[in-house]
């Protein structure tokens, strides 16, 4: 199994605990270790599974975020959808690159489908910066209409309606002092 030294956050985590309230609301599970991320992208279940690469940076709050919350009230979705934050599960965050993601660019904010241990789809930084929460929805959408799926969207119209979404500049996001 994965041995770790186990690496402090970066980010004080009541600053941050906003942004990953905004992907539970609409039904992301967070994977904060690498078991976690391993008992669950592992699984060779034909489930397609939606990996979400959280950070503070400004485009994950101006378009990132928002457009994964979108593309989730669309009526075919993936069948799970798990996070893990850039800067503060680490960890986490370094075993889905190490394992899932080794051929692309670490980068955060990110997004993979993936199905049975293999990256189908990968969305990073470069992809989604200076693009609308409209426009990478519509990209979102568009992987989703071409896999197998559940039923969408992932939380009510009216519930989507009330997310507020955290818009904050990473820069102004308080360093952990422990």
């Amino acid at each position: 199994m994965y041995n770790i030294n186990v690496k402090p956050p970066i980010y004080d985590s009541e600053a941050i605990q906003p942004m990953r309230d905004e992907l539970i609301y609409v039904g992301f599970e967070e994977m904060r270790t690498p078991q976690k991320v391993n008992e669950i992208l592992s699984v060779n279940d034909d489930k397609t599974k939606l990996v979400f690469i959280n950070s503070v940076c400004g485009c994950s709050a101006g378009s990132a975020r928002p457009g994964v919350t979108l593309a989730l009230q669309h009526s075919k979705i993936p069948h799970k959808l798990v996070t893990s934050f850039a800067g503060n599960d680490r960890d986490a965050v370094d075993f889905i690159r190490e394992k899932y993601l080794a051929e692309y660019t670490p980068s955060s904010p990110a997004m993979a489908i993936i199905k049975n241990g293999e990256t189908l789809y990968h969305m990073g930084r470069h992809e989604i910066i200076e693009k609308s929460p409209e426009e990478i929805s519509q990209m979102l959408i568009e992987q989703f209409e071409k896999l197998d799926g559940r039923q969408g969207p992932s939380i009510t119209n009216e519930k989507h309606e009330m997310l507020v979404h955290s818009v904050s500049c990473g820069s102004k996001i308080p360093l952990n002092q422990n």
